[in-house]
């Protein structure tokens, strides 16, 4: 599984420590979608009809980094490297099994020493896969283990688990419980949210309300989307096997998946 980071990092903390002129620390809201292709956005202009009016704003009225990468494309490690500074081979969860060091100290536990509140919703995914206790560095926990389900999840509030319905979307409810802890947070504090959505990952279930939404949507995928597992062998790396409805209907829907996604992040 790869991970494509979405970063929105709305206010720094070294503005906020040493702007000139400025006393109070800013607040930072930190937003991390998983396999989320990195032209899916309406401002890109790449995919006709796609509709991301609040990435679009944020990008109009704030900053859009062009020139980015992970160091590690590799969920748990990106997710590690991300709450560290470090490379993984620092860090050492070099993969998505590997357990966290007892001594692995996370970026938000120096905002708690200045005095920040600071939460984390959503996907953890580091450490064991059923790993989704509360971590150093939060002051309010929310997430779920291993990669989590879109509907119908069971969540980890503050160390008590919540069983949701089965018409309760994840993606609403961590965004949902966002605001609200925004909403709640002490005015004369700074602040340090961490949503990391589960969305858009596979297996692909959108909200029911989006629903065939960009069905008519043409999507353009390249021409190894179609190889089949006889092709392969004798095509990748010399000459691309056509691209046919007949080569597609050959490939097993488990490969059809994982492509979909790999894809999604890579092209």
């Amino acid at each position: 599984m790869r991970i494509l980071i979405v970063i929105i990092l709305m206010l720094s903390v070294k503005w906020g420590f040493s702007q000139k002129g400025r006393q109070k620390p800013m607040n930072m809201i930190f937003i991390l979608a998983d396999d989320h292709r990195y032209d899916a956005m309406g401002f890109m202009n790449n995919m006709p009809g796609l509709q991301t009016p609040g990435m679009d704003r944020m990008a109009r009225e704030g900053m859009h980094i062009k020139n980015a990468f992970v160091s590690t494309a590799l969920c748990s490690p990106s997710r590690a490297s991300i709450l560290t500074g470090q490379y993984a081979h620092t860090h050492t969860v070099v993969d998505n099994y590997a357990p966290l060091p007892a001594n692995l100290k996370f970026f938000p536990q120096y905002l708690q020493q200045k005095g920040y509140q600071t939460a984390f919703m959503g996907k953890w995914h580091m450490g064991a896969t059923d790993n989704d206790n509360p971590q150093p560095g939060f002051d309010y926990w929310i997430s779920f283990p291993d990669q989590g389900i879109y509907y119908n999840p069971l969540f980890n509030i503050n160390g008590k688990r919540v069983q949701f319905s089965d018409s309760a979307y994840t993606t609403d409810l961590l965004t949902d419980y966002a605001i609200q802890w925004l909403n709640n947070t002490n005015k004369n504090k700074p602040f340090f949210l961490y949503l990391s959505h589960k969305g858009v990952h596979a297996m692909f279930e959108p909200a029911r309300r989006h629903k065939n939404k960009y069905a008519n949507l043409p999507v353009i995928c390249p021409p190894s989307m179609y190889v089949t597992v006889t092709d392969s062998s004798k095509t990748i790396g010399t000459v691309t096997a056509p691209q046919t409805k007949v080569n597609y209907r050959d490939i097993p829907q488990w490969v059809r998946n994982q492509r979909y996604s790999w894809h999604g992040v890579d092209y």
